[in-house]
């Protein structure tokens, strides 16, 4: 018996043989490894968008620990900056020092008590985000709100006022454990205005003026200093912590003028504070005043990573947070990188249809290049969910071996693996504690 040939559609093809379909991409890039269906596989996101093949060069990394994740990312940074890309990196575990050192630079260590400071609330002026024809507002800048004071004025109307009175807002959410009342939110609001009137504003000036409002920001908030200071006392006291507490010595004051924000290299190093409950909080204050100075650089690209984004991500208050900085990323000139270990770290295991379900697509969908290595069995079906895989992909995903990664890049999918050359070995070596190198 003959059995009829089989007809199908390009797209159906397309769907059963993803990898096979996938046009290639352009070639101008650093390059990755092979492409284990012919060929060498480079990438570049800000190539990329010059051509027209991506609307976004922000990029997202999982995998699970020793599949060769934190050896791509590591190698990928040091290939770019032979290409005169600049490297900021937002370290919690302490394990970039020697892509540092390969770099020519020494990671900057932050410590509770220590003697270098960074102040999450220098945000980069609205000056300094390109304007699109016409003269409107900066691209990425927040728009005034009816009645908010123009740009450059003391209030959180202009768009750096917004961005602070934002992280302020995440921050206190993050440490509160619960979304801000709508007394916390004005009360912090005309605190940040308040100082932004004496000074460059810092968060030890702002819980000063939280625990002590003045009679004309009661005013603003139609109650007496006393009723308001008592309405925002658990804000401030948790905002404290960051000043008098037992996490003092790293963000309370103003940025160390020996802290070189502006080096081709960057590494971050916030491992002394890795196991602390409070770890999510201060990685969104290190990576707000990374960015910051970040986007005061001018043109110069520049890959902004933060690895260990679970952190962030655990808490809807900084994801949010996080994912409007990632909206900024091409008003900036920045390709942001996030590093998680499993889809559920971005979905914080919520329902479909909740707020950090919600959170992880929408993180998801402003990363078009997503890099995926093999995942546990319980994870295939929620990746594939979050990142719209077809079954052929989600298959070939559960068995991925180490070093070979799913990338999809603008909706195109590659089966790539990663090659190291002998140099780099050194700086992916985050084995040498357990072997007794």
């Amino acid at each position: 018996m003959r059995v009829p040939p089989h007809e199908a559609t390009t797209a159906q093809l397309g769907a059963a043989y993803p990898f096979a379909s996938s046009r290639q991409l352009p070639a101008r890039g650093v390059l990755v490894g092979r492409d284990l269906h012919g060929g060498v596989f480079v990438h570049d996101p800000f190539e990329l968008y010059a051509a027209g093949a991506l609307t976004n060069p922000n990029m997202l990394v999982l995998g699970q620990i020793g599949r060769g994740k934190s050896a791509l990312v590591k190698t990928y940074l040091y290939r770019q900056a032979a290409f005169g890309r600049r490297v900021v990196v937002l370290d919690p575990k302490g394990e970039y020092g020697p892509l540092a050192e390969a770099l020519g630079v020494a990671p900057v260590a932050l410590r509770p008590g220590g003697s270098l400071r960074l102040n999450p609330l220098e945000v980069v002026p609205d000056a300094a985000l390109p304007r699109p024809p016409g003269g409107g507002p900066a691209e990425g800048a927040a728009e005034p709100a009816r009645g908010a004071s123009a740009p450059g004025g003391p209030a959180s109307g202009d768009g750096a006022g917004r961005r602070r009175l934002e992280l302020l807002a995440a921050i206190g959410a993050a440490a509160l454990g619960r979304p801000l009342t709508p007394v916390e939110h004005v009360g912090l609001e005309l605190a940040l205005e308040e100082v932004a009137r004496r000074c460059a504003p810092t968060i030890p000036a702002v819980v000063e003026a939280l625990l002590s409002p003045s009679p004309g920001a009661a005013a603003g908030a139609g109650i007496g200093a006393g009723p308001l200071a008592g309405a925002t006392l658990d804000l401030a006291l948790e905002l404290r912590r960051l000043v008098h507490g037992e996490l003092r010595g790293m963000f309370d004051g103003p940025t160390s003028p020996g802290l070189d924000l502006a080096a081709d290299a960057l590494v971050l190093d916030l491992s002394a504070v890795y196991h602390s409950p409070a770890l999510g909080v201060l990685v969104t204050c290190a990576a707000s005043a990374l960015q910051a100075a970040v986007a005061s650089r001018g043109a110069q690209r520049t890959f902004l990573v933060v690895d260990e984004a679970w952190a962030v991500l655990s808490n809807p208050a900084v994801a949010r947070w996080l994912q409007a900085s990632w909206k900024l990323a091409r008003a900036r000139g920045v390709a942001n990188l996030a590093v998680v270990h499993r889809v559920s770290d971005l979905a914080a295991s919520g329902p479909a249809g909740s707020e950090t379900a919600r959170l992880a697509e929408g993180l998801a969908a402003d990363s078009e290049t997503i890099v995926c290595y093999a995942q546990p069995p319980a994870e295939l079906p929620g990746v594939a969910a979050a990142l719209g895989l077809s079954a052929a992909e989600t298959r070939a995903l559960g068995a991925l071996g180490r070093g070979v990664a799913l990338w999809r890049v603008a909706g195109r999918s590659f089966l790539v693996e990663h090659r190291l050359s002998p140099a780099e070995r050194v700086l992916v070596d985050t084995d040498a504690r357990l072997l007794g190198r």
